[in-house]
């Protein structure tokens, strides 16, 4: 095998520099351990930014894609297949939504969330109803569509012009529900705002948006891609807003390491999508589609109280922590705002040559770690950070 060093030289040499990537080159892992080629090891706190649900290796989630590779590994959406179906009734079941469109990514997956969404509006209202509210310091994608909708200036520089109607409004602020107007499509909120900071939302103002809403008949979507699929503690975050959007996406985390997206809906919304009114040719990937529904035959109601108990004690650990101003998140998706000096990237840098992977969000170190994790790579974790933090 190369070693590290070829390899990272390798990919500096041919791959789009796309990314900032640290000097690290990963060539297997296990459980909450990932390795490179000359055997140095890392816990990994990044779970692939929140991908790896079930870390790496799962013996089960291996088992059941391996099989379906060698059943079959795609057929496009000319046909049906067991894993897609099975997927999209779990899906249904659990969440009280009725249908789903799959694809491959969070993004793809709230740009099908926007055209549902508009598809609905004009059929019922009229072409003149296409805006679709975010809210300020929200992230969805970087597809042309997705970047109009993020609310961050900064996501948006170099790549005009975006797609028209879309419109931001201020987080957790009862005055901004009067921006919902007749001309108004949908609005779109993460329940805690991933890329943004690690934010949650106000419970009061997302239970009065989703009146406001209903009221109004404007669609309410859920962006979960981040925090969906276990990530806070319950299979969704919707479940712990006490609301139940119009239509919700969900990515990362629902392939426990292979790439998938979905967009859930209510019938209302479902009916105005026919033939030929959306499609994805990797879409409902057998493969994919297998290792989903083994992520989501894992995480049952006993699995996820485990999440929750695992969460809260990771939050108290990291509050205790020197020099971190205080502790914000939902589940595991947490970020830690540092008092100066200290900076994310740099704790960052150090977490990883003392042999752990944290991720940063704005001026937060941010925590994804797989939902395995267990009591103690919750104390070796800490353990590092207060190491570098002192």
């Amino acid at each position: 095998m190369p070693t590290s060093t070829e390899l990272i030289a390798r990919d500096d040499a041919h791959v789009l520099h796309t990314y900032a990537r640290s000097p690290l080159a990963l060539v297997r892992g296990e459980g909450m351990t990932a390795y490179d080629a000359e055997g140095h090891a890392w816990l990994d706190f990044t779970s692939g930014i929140g991908v790896n649900s079930l870390g790496y290796a799962h013996p089960a989630w291996v088992k059941a894609v391996t099989a379906q590779a060698g059943a079959l590994q795609h057929t496009s959406n000319l046909y049906y297949t067991a894993p897609c179906g099975q997927l999209a009734e779990t899906l249904c079941a659990r969440t009280g939504l009725d249908r789903v469109f799959f694809g491959n990514s969070g993004a793809e997956a709230n740009e099908g969330a926007i055209k549902a969404a508009r598809k609905y509006a004009a059929d019922v209202y009229g072409a003149k109803r296409s805006k679709v509210l975010t809210l300020q310091n929200s992230f969805h994608g970087r597809t042309l569509a997705t970047l109009a909708a993020t609310g961050q200036d900064a996501f948006h520089t170099d790549f005009g012009p975006l797609p028209e109607n879309f419109a931001y409004l201020p987080a957790n602020d009862p005055a901004a529900l009067t921006a919902l107007d007749g001309e108004t499509a949908a609005v779109v909120v993460e329940f805690v705002q991933g890329e943004g900071g690690v934010v949650p939302l106000d419970g009061d103002w997302v239970r009065a948006l989703a009146a406001a809403c209903a009221e109004k008949d404007i669609l309410l979507v859920a962006d979960e891609v981040q925090t969906g699929i276990g990530r806070t503690g319950t299979l969704f975050a919707f479940e712990q807003y006490g609301v139940l959007p119009d239509i919700v996406t969900a990515a990362k985390g629902l392939g426990g390491g292979l790439p998938i997206g979905a967009v859930l809906m209510k019938e209302k919304v479902a009916a105005h999508m026919g033939p030929g009114s959306h499609g994805s040719t990797f879409g409902g990937n057998p493969v994919a589609c297998a290792g989903a529904n083994t992520v989501l035959q894992t995480l049952d109601e006993a699995f996820l109280a485990e999440v929750r108990r695992k969460a809260a004690a990771l939050r108290a650990g990291l509050a205790a922590l020197p020099h971190v101003e205080n502790v914000s998140g939902l589940g595991l998706m947490l970020g830690l705002a540092l008092a100066a000096p200290y900076t994310a990237a740099a704790v960052r840098a150090a977490c990883e040559k003392e042999g752990l992977l944290v991720l940063t969000a704005k001026a937060r170190v941010r925590l994804l770690p797989p939902l395995i994790l267990s009591d103690a790579d919750i104390g070796a974790a800490l353990t590092i950070l207060r190491r570098v933090l002192a």
